[in-house]
């Protein structure tokens, strides 16, 4: 087998691996720094926490006050929101910080161990694997772990945390108008695995053929006297032209993906909001002297929780 066809096959490899056997392998990294992670995640909690607040406020606002007309009561409940929204501020800058901070840890020691071990490789390593997909993986995929590191990890955590209070508080509020929110979610899920399926596949394609790229400029720039004397360079520019068209269809497969999916959510939140205003706005509708069926506050509290739902599932898909 040549070294090409080789390469080839190790490369397209990568791509099968299971995902939680390589997260499994990575997540070692992170246990030096668990003194910043774990307040990190603890602010990610609190962030997403606060946030379910918010569509109370507007409840509260429109029920209280703005529909019975009272003015009395309307600034302690504007202090309250701003004064969360700031303690949000606050959070959110301190796991930024912390976040980046760990990742950057973790990619100086997995840089770090890469290079030692490249360095006790036997001179046949070499000879197998070009010096341009080795500098790929040092640099290109270590930096795109950065995002596991600084994102993934306690953004997962926080998203589902969100996701489960957010629907305890709207089954709290109104059971039934909570079911009728959450038929869309079904929808949502089979719009998600398609697309995680897509762009994972399109992304490790990406990632092969810029690994490829970076091993044919290596090896020409390195030895251009060798093409120029051969006067090759009209061949070397028509095997980089299909390498490059390789590399540019990988990209635009990935990129039909975002397309359609992220259109296709707002697409699917619009129909559960439609759901919320025709069920929602009907029971509003039924309130009778002495008898609340459901409040005005309540239904636009609903609308917001339906879009803070969607947000954290699009999240863990992408």
């Amino acid at each position: 087998m040549s070294a090409t066809v080789k390469q080839f096959h190790e490369e397209e490899a990568i791509g099968k691996t299971y995902d939680f056997q390589v997260a499994r392998r990575l997540i070692r990294y992170l246990k030096p720094y668990m003194r910043q992670l774990i307040p990190a995640l603890a602010l990610t909690l609190g962030l997403n926490l606060l946030g379910v607040l918010q569509p109370k406020f507007t409840q509260y606002a429109i029920d209280w006050h703005i529909l019975p007309r009272k003015l009395e009561g309307v600034g302690l409940l504007v202090a309250l929101y701003v004064g969360v929204q700031l303690l949000r501020l606050v959070f959110s800058y301190f796991q930024a910080v912390l976040l980046n901070t760990v990742g950057q840890y973790v990619m100086f020691d997995i840089r770090r161990e890469l290079y030692d071990k490249l360095q006790h490789q036997e001179i046949a390593y070499y000879d197998r694997n070009p010096v341009g997909r080795i500098m790929t993986r040092l640099t290109t995929d270590v930096d795109a772990l950065n995002e596991l590191f600084t994102q993934g990890v306690t953004d997962l955590l926080g998203d589902l945390v969100m996701i489960a209070a957010i629907i305890t508080m709207m089954l709290w509020m109104d059971v039934r108008l909570t079911l009728v929110t959450l038929l869309t979610v079904p929808l949502l899920f089979a719009a998600t695995t398609w697309f995680r399926k897509g762009a994972r596949r399109g992304y490790d394609m990406v990632r092969t053929r810029i690994a490829r790229i970076n091993a044919f400029l290596q090896e020409h720039f390195a030895g251009a006297q060798t093409v120029q004397i051969f006067n090759a360079e009209a061949k070397s520019l028509k095997k980089f032209h299909g390498i490059n068209e390789e590399y540019r269809r990988a990209n635009i497969e990935t990129i039909f993906y975002y397309a359609v999916f992220f259109p296709l959510v707002d697409f699917i939140g619009a129909v559960g909001v439609a759901l919320i205003i025709w069920y929602g706005g009907y029971r509003v509708m039924q309130n009778t002297a002495g008898h609340t069926v459901l409040t005005l506050g309540a239904l636009v509290a609903f609308i917001q929780y339906s879009g803070f739902l969607f947000q954290p599932i699009r999240d863990i898909s992408d």
